[in-house]
């Protein structure tokens, strides 16, 4: 167990390098198991939950290596229908994949309940309703979910909730059932492409990808590829954020900045300085910015997993700021922590009230889940003081390297050992 301390008000200033998109990461892994044949995934980020889902890949009997930190070579050959109702499965909400792949490929699946960070309700009625419409008996049996399918036939699904798991996961059950499979109401963020590239390139024949209809033609069977992940929008809106709130002049490169065109969009209305080129983007904060509200929408709307990072953003704005989180309204943990930072916000139905400018002062805070993380980290930043910031596990499940790529940046940033006096306080907290 360790924590990161933060000297703020050093300035960010150069170019860090945005990894692969974690979101994709998640969903990749678990896909590769519809294959009859060695799947290659170039460009994973390096991270926990990458692991943690190649181990799983293993224990279901795949054979599974590494050329370096994040390329992976997946064979599938002798991959069986194991049940995995706890262990590793528990530690990430993203397994739930495994139940789409492993009733496509083997028309059954036991699969423990998914962990994650605490988020509030994140209920999976909408892969259970796809699952069922294929033609799988789905039982929820002592935290477990059991899937069984005599035979999966095509069918047409309208998702009561825009889903971007439940999308991909009845992507992946669909894709060898019978017939034709229409998803209405689908989600279309970018990891969804990328996921439904990687099924193309293995065999699958999926239309409207990226739009509210996606239609998929069932096939017989699935062969390996080779396939490079999309870049993690997510990391690059958090360095863009860190960039406008702490920074000089930060160069974010491997990006797609279509990607973010909602965070870019407010970052211009704040009146800090945004440049794009193909596969970069240049931030520049102004001596005084102004606040604005933000509401997280579906994609292509303001993204949920970059709130937490844009309110803290907020508290050096000049003026009030209003945050409403339409996708996750429990993502609101991170509230209290950045108040012990000097922060001035109120939470006021279901929504949080930021004003500034304040200056942030160091504090011992901790990270509730991953988003929340990137946001104290950026307080930090900006804090005068050394900050100490633990939880750091939900940290390093979708950052790369976060505190090499500050340090490169200028930021006066390091980990240390937690003292037994201090486990005990968090094990108490």
């Amino acid at each position: 167990m360790q924590k990161m301390l933060i000297e703020g008000g050093h300035k960010l200033k150069g170019k860090v390098r945005i990894s692969g998109a974690k979101n994709s990461a998640v969903a990749l892994l678990p896909a590769a198991i519809l294959a009859d044949s060695e799947v290659v995934l170039e460009g994973l980020p390096n991270i926990s939950d990458v692991g943690i889902l190649g181990d799983l890949l293993e224990e279901i009997g795949g054979k599974v290596t590494w050329n370096g930190e994040r390329t992976i070579h997946i064979h599938p050959e002798r991959m069986i229908s194991m049940p995995l109702p706890n262990g590793k499965v528990k530690k990430l909400r993203a397994s739930y994949y495994f139940m789409g792949a492993m009733l496509g490929k083997f028309k059954q699946a036991v699969i423990g309940l998914p962990g994650g960070c605490h988020l509030g309700p994140r209920p999976i009625d909408q892969h259970i309703k796809g699952f069922e419409a294929l033609g799988a008996k789905v039982t929820n049996e002592q935290g477990a979910i059991y899937l069984h399918a005599e035979e999966l036939t095509g069918a047409r699904i309208y998702l009561d909730v825009v889903s971007v798991g439940a999308t991909i996961n009845i992507m992946l059950a669909a894709v060898k059932a019978k017939g034709t499979t229409i998803i209405e109401n689908a989600a279309k963020e970018p990891e969804i492409i990328d996921v439904a590239t990687l099924l193309t390139n293995m065999g699958a024949n999926i239309k409207g990808v990226g739009t509210d209809i996606i239609r998929i033609e069932g096939v017989p069977s699935l062969h390996g590829c080779r396939h490079t992940i999309i870049p993690d929008r997510i990391e690059a809106g958090t360095y863009a954020i860190a960039a406008a709130a702490a920074g000089d002049e930060v160069i974010i490169d491997n990006v797609i900045p279509q990607h973010l065109e909602s965070l870019l969009a407010k970052l211009r209305e704040m009146d800090i300085i945004v440049e794009e080129s193909d596969e970069q983007l240049y931030i520049a904060p102004r001596k005084m910015i102004k606040s604005v509200d933000i509401k997280t929408l579906v994609y292509p709307g303001f993204p949920t997993d970059l709130q937490q990072p844009f309110t803290t953003l907020l508290t050096k704005a000049s003026g009030t700021g209003v945050v409403t989180d339409t996708i996750y309204s429990a993502r609101m943990k991170h509230i209290d922590e950045l108040r012990r930072m000097n922060a001035v916000i109120k939470s006021e139905g279901g929504s949080a009230i930021v004003s500034g400018p304040v200056q942030l002062e160091a504090a011992r805070v901790k990270a509730s889940d991953l988003r929340a993380g990137a946001a104290l980290v950026i307080a930090g930043l900006m804090a005068k003081g050394i900050t100490e910031l633990t939880g750091l596990e939900h940290i390093d499940r979708g950052y790369e390297q976060m505190t090499e790529k500050l340090l490169q940046l200028g930021a006066n940033v390091w980990r240390e050992d937690l003292t037994n006096e201090e486990k005990k306080q968090l094990q108490n907290s």
